[in-house]
Order: structure tokens, then sequence, then C-alpha cells
């Protein structure tokens, strides 16, 4: 992607590469017809490089927080929108949603607009920080990554920006549990190299103390780079990358792990392939 194109998107850009920052809605196993906010729309922008991401390798790996679109811009691109048609309205798009100064001004203004409920997919990297919790706290449900139990495999497979650790997101989630009022989940991306990590997995749970837990595989594709349709569905046939399928747990195996978690903790589990 040349440079030009990845300035910060303005008012009145259209066509491919200046999309609405609103999309969908797009069908999800966890929360049904979930429309939703990118307020990165410029490459992929985020403070992890996931092996797994449907975005792709990350283009921008950074903990820097700025302004990428306007709340204007997505208000208007809300009214544009099937929003009457949703079940909730997430926050997550192209990158990191945190890394948006807006976040917690945009997350208000779409939850006073559409009286839908609202959520946020974060990595967690930015929640030792007080304005960010203050921001995630004006959501009414917020789901944080959390994929290992040791820093060995958080680097492995998470791939976060420089001197990001597991052990301070995990004390950083820990005190945004403590003041936040919504829905807090912890989603766990499982392949069969962290399946085996579940016990361990469970003693950071059980320090968490989620209201639930949602257990996730790779379904979809890996693609080579960065295209704006990787923020929901899009026609695998017609994607303008090379797509790479990543090695998922099937049903069995996700029936174990759930069993384990439930056994552990006494946690609420939500399961990809369901009960």
């Amino acid at each position: 992607m040349k440079e030009e194109e990845l300035k910060t998107i303005g008012p009145g850009d259209e066509g491919r590469l200046h999309p609405s920052t609103v999309y969908g809605p797009v069908s999800s196993w966890r929360f049904g017809s979930s429309l939703g906010v990118d307020l990165i729309l410029q490459a992929s922008v985020c403070s992890f490089n996931c092996v797994y991401c449907q975005l792709g390798s990350i283009q921008i790996v950074t903990l820097e927080r700025r302004l990428f679109v306007t709340t204007d811009r997505v208000m208007a691109d809300l009214e544009k929108s099937d929003w009457r048609g949703a079940d909730l309205v997430t926050f997550s798009g192209s990158g990191e949603p945190t890394l948006a100064l807006n976040l917690g001004e945009a997350v208000r203004a779409v939850g006073e607009r559409t009286g839908i409920t609202t959520h946020v997919l974060t990595n967690g990297t930015l929640l030792h920080l007080p304005e960010v919790r203050e921001a995630l706290c004006a959501a009414d449900r917020v789901s944080v990554k959390l994929d290992a139990p040791d820093e060995e495999m958080f680097q492995r497979v998470n791939r976060p920006a420089s001197n990001v650790t597991l052990a301070g997101i995990v004390e950083a989630t820990v005190k945004f549990r403590a003041e936040f009022t919504g829905h807090l989940d912890s989603q766990v991306m499982y392949m069969p190299v962290n399946q085996k990590m579940t016990g361990e997995l469970c003693d950071l749970l059980n320090r968490i103390r989620p209201d639930e837990v949602q257990l996730n595989t790779p379904k979809r594709a890996y693609p080579a780079g960065w295209f704006v349709e990787t923020r929901g569905r899009y026609d695998r046939d017609s994607a303008p990358a090379k797509l790479s399928e990543l090695k998922t747990i099937g049903v069995e195996d996700a029936g174990e792990v759930e069993k384990m978690i439930r056994e552990r903790t006494g946690l609420v589990v939500s399961s990809i392939y369901g009960e």
C-alpha cells in the first residue's frame, strides 16, 4: 500500500480504499447479528501481530494512540448503515480499537443513537492506562484476548509490540475487571500449539474472573495482505490476496477444553462449536 493511502481518512472519501467506518451487520457465532465499527480504517494497525489474525500480517505494529477517523465521520456512516438490523455494535475493524483516542466518545455516541448493546474487542495491551479503562467503561460489553498462559507462548502466538508482556496485560485486566460494570469476556483462540496449556490458562482465568470465557479456533483464512473486507465476511474466491488455511482444533478437543475450564474455574464457557 502506498504511503499516501496510509493517511488519516476524512469525510467524503469513497471507494475501495476509503470505505465506510461502519460495516455489516455480519453473523457472529457469539453475538448474533453484529454491526462493525472501524476506528482505524487505514491499513491494519495493532499492538499485536497474531499468527492467526484475519487481517493477515499487521502492517503497523504500535502502541501509539492517536485519532484515525473522527466520531462525526463514524456517526455519518452509521446513519447510512443498516444498524436497526443488528443485535449489537462491535468496535473492532482494522486493528486494535483502544489505539483510537476517540474510542470512548464514539462508543457513547453510537450507544446513545442506536440504543443497541455496544461491544469492544481488545487485546488488553493498553489497559494499564487509566484513560483507556475509562473509555472501555463506556461500553456495555468488552472482550479481552487471552491466548497463552506463559510469556513464551504469548510471544509466539500474539507477537506483541516491544515491551508488552503477558504479565502486564493480566495485571491490567484484573484492574479493569474491578472497575468495569458491564459484561467482561475472556476470548481464547485455540490452535494445536496452545491446546495442551489449558490447565495453566485456567490459573489466569481464575485471577481475572470474567463473566464468560469464549473459546474460538481459526475459522477464517490468513490473508497474504490486508484488504478492507477482512474486517468481516468476504467472497473468498474474489479476495485480492492469497489466503492460507490455519490449523484448528476439532469438536472433540474443544469439548475437552471446555469441560476442563468449567471444572477448574466454575466460569460460564461458550464455544464456537456450540454446546
